[in-house]
């Protein structure tokens, strides 16, 4: 059986992977296109940019996430409330205190950040701090501590900056393909023609390929934080009340982009479409009724 240890070291090493792919990804992108428009600069370019984001990725991305989704940081005087069930789970996990957001945003839901403990972060819309009680956001906090605790945040918060990276320069670099002067063809015309087709069926399944590494970080966390939460408040029902309420309210965030669904407790996405079979197959969350399930079924 997996140790909390053994989770943070195999988070560690996702993101290690993570970035390392990422790299090879984006520096494969700028060799295609510099090879098809017949400019080197780009592949320079790209090599620069990739270096670039990764280091951003790890260092800033709480940082870029925050000013995405316009949170403003409070504290003790602001919202002692909030203040005092944040210290208390601190106190009770054995963390370090987190900084506390908070996000301007009807649609009750919360995330946590940073790239470990010492660096943490939790920030809550303030719909839920308006349609939820003390136990459930009590809940929702543990979920979110039980997150830093596990390093989740580290590689959460680093897929939500090189997932949007790779998507935007993607459709970027698919752009410029179509510019490329096709007059100067010279020897090997099939190989070019060939590698030309393969290198633009890679550049369109780029985003596809950023979902699925975003997919694949994501659903398992889910259940480890909610059984944590469950344990550090010794009340689960508070969490699965939580959840229900969050998931049943129909308010449209401000804040649903698809970089950050991830983070989130509870998927951003309401509506129709959060219903169709190809978001549930996509989605960085498991079923609501799974979850809450389980922790109904705890016995503390």
């Amino acid at each position: 059986m997996s140790t909390t240890y053994d989770i943070i070291e195999s988070n560690i090493r996702k993101t290690i992977f993570l970035i390392v792919g990422f790299l090879i990804l984006i520096i494969g992108l700028g060799w295609y296109i510099s090879w098809w428009l017949g400019s080197p600069i780009i592949l320079i370019l790209a090599i620069i940019f990739s270096i670039a984001m990764s280091f951003l990725s790890f260092w800033e991305s709480d940082k870029i996430i925050f000013s995405i989704t316009g949170a403003s940081e409070i504290d003790k005087k602001d919202l002692p409330f909030l203040y005092r069930i944040v210290e208390n789970l601190s106190i009770t996990s054995g963390l370090p205190m987190p900084k506390i957001y908070l996000i301007n945003d009807q649609a009750p839901n919360a995330f946590a950040t940073g790239r470990d403990p010492k660096h943490s972060a939790i920030a809550i819309t303030s719909g839920l701090l308006e349609k939820l009680d003390k136990s459930e956001i009590e809940g929702v906090i543990a979920h979110e501590m039980s997150h830093i605790q596990n390093r989740d945040t580290l590689i959460s918060t680093v897929v939500v900056v090189l997932v949007g990276f790779i998507t935007i320069l993607a459709d970027w670099f698919l752009r410029i393909g179509f510019w490329r002067d096709d007059r100067d063809e010279g020897d090997g015309g099939n190989l070019r023609i060939i590698l030309g087709i393969l290198g633009f069926i890679f550049i369109i399944l780029s985003p596809l390929v950023a979902k699925i590494i975003q997919f694949a970080v994501s659903r398992k966390r889910e259940f480890l934080a909610d059984g944590s939460a469950a344990l550090m408040t010794r009340y689960p029902e508070g969490l699965a009340r939580a959840l229900e309420k969050i998931s049943q309210d129909q308010t449209k965030s401000k804040y649903d982009t698809p970089s950050l669904a991830h983070l989130y407790i509870v998927s951003p996405f309401k509506g129709e479409g959060a219903d169709k079979w190809l978001n549930k197959i996509f989605s960085t969350h498991p079923p609501i009724e799974e979850r809450i399930k389980i922790l109904r079924n705890m016995n503390l």
